[in-house]
């Protein structure tokens, strides 16, 4: 039965399953939401911080695709994919401009990035993505040997993945001086 279904059904089955939840998962949930509620408001924020987030994402994104597709035997095929959804959104989403409002700021060597939720959303879409596959893995374990399961999570993770770059590589243009394109500009 599918997590979706058991919930549906029996939505108190929730509290079991966050009960067997390790501790460290609400330590990485913690650390993920100060992330992204630091994304919500505007801030100044130095080029190496601003690298975390996607570092972080992409981290967590691979970590899921391995730790439940590795005895797939399809490894090698499922980080290809997410390598081509990766490059798909980073080949349209790195040409946009950056957000607006984000201003670099060459002698304080730092970006001015407004206020947003859009990384706190796709922040907690990946987490309870990964977490929601992981418990789905440890109900029904052969799953993990599903092809179209482990070839649509893990385009899913690499869509995401690629989203979260595109957008810091965005930013990262305006220390360079590269003008930003848009659409109608290509």
């Amino acid at each position: 039965m599918l997590l979706t279904q058991l919930l549906s059904r029996h939505p108190e089955a929730i509290v079991d399953i966050v009960r067997q939840t390790p501790a460290w998962v609400g330590a990485l949930l913690a650390a993920l939401l100060w992330l992204g509620f630091s994304a919500t408001r505007d801030r100044d924020v130095p080029a190496a911080r601003l690298i975390l987030m996607p570092v972080a994402m992409v981290g967590l994104a691979l970590w899921g695709v391995v730790s439940a597709f590795d005895a797939s035997g399809q490894l090698a095929a499922l980080l290809a994919l997410w390598t081509v959804c990766c490059a798909a959104v980073l080949a349209i989403g790195g040409r946009l401009a950056p957000p607006a409002g984000t201003r670099w700021n060459h002698a304080a060597r730092s970006f001015h990035l407004p206020g947003s939720w859009a990384p706190m959303g796709l922040i907690l879409l990946v987490f309870l993505m990964k977490y929601g596959i992981g418990v789905q893995l440890a109900m029904e374990p052969p799953l993990a040997r599903d092809a179209g399961f482990a070839f649509a999570v893990t385009a899913l993770y690499g869509l995401l993945s690629g989203f979260f770059t595109a957008r810091t590589l965005r930013v990262l243009r305006l220390a360079r001086g590269t003008p930003s394109l848009s659409l109608h500009q290509a």
